[in-house]
């Protein structure tokens, strides 16, 4: 009885020493002393921007919807199958939306949530939000009514269900907070920096969040003319200015890597994934091909870009890691006449099998090497430039060039935006617009010459409004090639340049998606049970089904 009287002591003391430290026992057990406590909000941003063209599994969307909606890139197998024939796939359809709200957004939003009440910390706020706000406008622009107002609020305020805010609440809303976001930055407080844009310089965010807000009133300028010149001519009065030249380009800065497409390539963002995916997972079987709408708009109007986006190339020596040892066959091919044949909307680059020609380059090569083949098929389909294919271009976000092309488009639109005209404002947005490919992707400049060669031809800025409003945004729809998000929303809202469907080409009976050009993309499917009130809801307001041919709010061209 002793014995069990001295157990029974002991257990009760102990019970009462833990009862005293589990607290602090199980807390510590439960913390990884190698992890800290809080998240640097500028560590967030940096995270954010660089997925925004870093995450390889996100940019596919792009390669495979909007760059063949827009009918620029078309003949390679993943471009064509998925876009170039309407075949709807909800797995590539929601990558934008997986991406985006599940990591971007989360730190955007985060980050955004704990600094809002911290004076210290107003600048790395008021740029969390401006950043937020152009994230959120990929979305919205491709799918329609998105979460915004409550986004992002599972974990900070439970709101693990949030509802589909309306497009048009949504562009009020990214218009109110962009103007109180460039209020409230101060030069004299917090440094930021974890910026890959601006590297901290607050007075350039204060550009990007007024130029964004051109963007944002041009997009609804054919739904809501009388707030999209209100909001237009204020943004171009307010604090900061506007993007007025490169200096001030918002362009996201990635590392030079090895591409890769092994597991661990999907979860580093330090390169350009869209580039890596242009480059290709099987680069010289299924390289990126320029449709035959974008490369005869350039080369039929002596753009002098033309062989400087586009090149053929003979690849059978190509690395598989990076665009080195390419064969390029294209001043031979001009020299000999031979015609270059890029492939048409819906057309695989098989279909039809190009005539080609014997390659004089290619035979001296064979001299020393067997292995290289002489004849040349589908290599006269011009290709997209080695200078595009490389890790460390820039992920673009806004430029001067789109800039001048809004001001020039408000202008035709006798919108009051200063004395300069339209015409010289066309001539400047293109001029900056080719300059922006040789400083920042390596292409030869382009000569005043050339310049004023294109500007007086086929580049000509035309007599009517329809015309001139063709003119600039044909030209924005170029400039953007290196934007596509904003490139399918801009060809959408102008409905320039005017875009055939590949039905119009013979491939009619492979449009398993319907036959003319998509409009918005699908919801993912998942969202029909994981939030299906909200879901529901934006369902019914789009007429009762998720059909990628229901015209945004702000479309009005389609």
């Amino acid at each position: 009885m002793r014995q069990s009287k001295y157990i029974t002591i002991i257990t009760m003391a102990c019970a009462l020493f833990f009862a005293s430290c589990s607290d602090e026992y199980m807390e510590n057990m439960n913390t990884d002393p190698s992890k800290a406590a809080t998240i640097d909000p500028n560590a967030q941003l940096t995270t954010a921007q660089l997925q925004t063209y870093g995450d390889l599994s996100m940019m596919e969307i792009y390669r495979n919807y909007h760059y063949a909606f827009t009918q620029q890139l078309m003949g390679c197998w993943n471009t064509t199958n998925y876009g170039g024939r309407h075949t709807l796939d909800n797995n590539e359809m929601s990558r934008i939306w997986t991406s985006f709200y599940t990591q971007s957004l989360k730190n955007i939003i985060d980050a955004q949530y704990r600094t809002a009440e911290d004076a210290e910390k107003v600048n790395i706020n008021s740029v969390l939000r401006i950043y937020r706000v152009y994230l959120m406008s990929i979305i919205t622009d491709t799918y329609g009514d998105a979460p915004f107002s409550e986004a992002g609020l599972g974990f900070l305020e439970g709101k693990f269900n949030p509802k589909y805010d309306k497009q048009e609440d949504i562009y009020n809303a990214f218009f109110l907070e962009l103007e109180d976001a460039v209020n409230k930055i101060d030069p004299t407080k917090d440094k930021v920096t974890g910026d890959l844009i601006y590297a901290g310089d607050v007075t350039k965010w204060q550009q990007l969040a007024n130029s964004l807000r051109l963007r944002f009133a041009m997009r609804i300028s054919n739904v809501n003319p009388t707030k999209a010149q209100t909001e237009f001519e204020n943004a171009l009065a307010a604090n900061g200015g506007v993007i007025t030249d490169a200096s001030s380009d918002a362009l996201i800065k990635y590392m030079t890597i090895a591409f890769s497409f092994g597991q661990e390539a999907y979860s580093d963002y330090r390169g350009n994934s869209l580039s890596q995916l242009l480059f290709g997972n099987d680069p010289a079987n299924n390289p990126s091909y320029l449709c035959s709408t974008f490369f005869n708009q350039l080369r039929q109007s002596g753009d002098p870009r033309t062989f400087k986006i586009s090149r053929c190339y003979y690849d059978g020596l190509m690395s598989a890691t990076s665009p080195d040892n390419r064969v390029d066959i294209t001043q031979e091919m001009i020299e000999k006449g031979i015609d270059f044949s890029p492939r048409n909307p819906g057309a695989y680059s098989w279909e039809p099998w190009p005539t080609g020609y014997d390659s004089d380059i290619c035979k001296e090569l064979a001299v020393n090497n067997p292995s290289v083949t002489v004849t040349m098929a589908r290599e006269v389909e011009p290709k997209l430039a080695n200078n595009f294919l490389k890790s460390d271009n820039p992920g673009v976000v806004m430029t001067s060039a789109e800039v001048k092309f809004l001001m020039a488009e408000a202008t035709v639109k006798k919108w009051n935006v200063g004395s300069v005209s339209a015409e010289d404002l066309y001539k400047q947005g293109v001029r900056a617009a080719m300059d922006f490919l040789t400083d920042n992707y390596g292409c030869t400049a382009t000569t005043d010459a050339e310049f004023d060669a294109f500007i007086q031809g086929r580049g000509t800025f035309g007599h009517t409004d329809n015309q001139k409003l063709e003119a600039i945004n044909t030209q924005a729809w170029i400039l953007h090639f290196t934007n596509p998000a904003e490139c399918w929303a801009n060809v959408r809202r102008s409905g320039y340049p005017k875009l055939k469907s590949p039905a119009e080409y013979g491939f009619g009976q492979y449009l398993t998606g319907g036959t003319e050009i998509p409009v918005r993309l699908c919801y993912p499917v998942l969202e029909s049970s994981y939030n299906k009130k909200s879901y529901n809801e934006a369902i019914e307001r789009m007429g009762g089904t998720d059909n990628w041919h229901s015209l945004l709010w702000w479309d009005t061209e389609n």
